[in-house]
């Protein structure tokens, strides 16, 4: 079986909300969700980019929201910000759910490049801990602290505002050149971020803070979890222009699994067969090259496509690249080798 390592999953607030059963719907699954270690094990997949994400009070997984999804074109608004001293307490509950998992002795959270192959070479589950959106980091001094407790990659926003840069709102079809760019505070982030070599993602991040990342950054652009805008114009998508300047960093596109941001029509309904995700990696090849694009599912975070309905159905998804034409070895670098790759350049060897 082709091992599998996935760029963006929404797992742990699943581990959260189980209170003192997380560990155990980790290690045994309980059939809901997309994921858990049997779903990951049966589907090949070794490792991953585990999420630290603080929830709005209302956002797009709401029935309101989804109804309005349902039926592009739709503009929703920004969510308001989250201030830090709500944001912390969560970000802490996420970050010892993970330790947690780390105690049971199936998952490693990973730190370099090294370890990282260390785990997946003893069976164990290679986790990184991710945080999408800032807003648990009040400054400098905080991010050593967060970098300390195993943070190695890190999305200045969700889809709303906070201290340090401006999210794309949830938009279709529109353009991702929606709000302003880095503050000042975004500014001294990314420098930060590059010089403690924590891998800087530009999901959810607006089109001028990208122009900003790109210009600022000295590390391989990365987007962990998005597709192609001109498949699916959804503002979550990243124009040819973005992914040209992707690939000139040497940087790394996880495509997402989301069906709205795959499905040409941008609905929120689930994507029918494995056409559509392949015609955006091919885009994405002809645009990052075979070192240039990987898998980013958004488990436990998305609407799934019905034939991806979990991380057990991985396979077929490898499969459907196989019997479009693509080799063994394309299909190992888009499945695990090209997320391996990106972070030895970024972290270093």
């Amino acid at each position: 079986m082709i091992a599998v390592f996935d760029g963006h999953n929404d797992f742990i607030q699943r581990v959260v909300a189980a209170g003192a059963d997380g560990p155990r719907l980790w290690l045994e699954g309980d059939g809901t969700g997309h994921m858990d270690l049997p779903r990951m094990r049966a589907g090949g997949v070794v490792g991953g980019f585990f999420a630290i994400w603080i929830p709005s009070p209302a956002g797009p997984n709401d029935a309101e929201a989804v109804a309005l999804m349902q039926n592009p074109p739709f503009r929703m608004p920004l969510p308001d910000p989250i201030p830090h001293d709500t944001a912390l307490p969560h970000a802490f509950r996420q970050a010892a759910a993970l330790k947690a998992l780390e105690r049971t002795g199936t998952l490693d959270i990973a730190t370099d490049a090294a370890g990282l192959r260390r785990s997946i070479d003893s069976g164990r589950i290679a986790a990184i801990m991710h945080m999408e959106g800032a807003e648990p980091i009040r400054d400098m001094d905080a991010l050593h602290l967060w970098h300390a407790m195993g943070l190695r990659s890190l999305g200045p926003v969700w889809s709303r505002p906070t201290v340090y840069a401006e999210g794309v709102p949830f938009a279709f079809p529109e353009s991702p050149d929606i709000g302003g760019g880095l503050t000042d505070a975004g500014r001294d982030l990314v420098r930060e971020c590059n010089a403690l070599r924590i891998m800087l993602d530009l999901s959810h991040l607006n089109e001028a803070g990208f122009n900003d990342v790109a210009a600022l950054s000295d590390a391989p652009l990365v987007a962990s979890h998005s597709c192609a805008h001109a498949i699916c114009p959804s503002t979550r998508n990243l124009t040819d222009r973005q992914l040209r300047v992707i690939a000139d960093s040497g940087g790394l596109v996880g495509l997402n699994y989301a069906s709205s941001f795959l499905r040409e029509d941008g609905k929120r309904l689930p994507l029918e067969g494995f056409d559509t995700m392949l015609r955006h990696l091919d885009h994405l090849l002809s645009i990052l090259g075979e070192n240039g694009v990987a898998l980013g599912s958004d488990f436990d975070g998305a609407l799934m496509p019905r034939d991806l309905q979990d991380a057990s159905a991985v396979p077929r998804l490898l499969q459907a690249m196989r019997d479009h034409g693509y080799d063994d070895a394309l299909i190992r670098k888009i499945a695990c080798d090209n997320w391996i790759g990106v972070l030895e350049r970024t972290w270093g060897a």
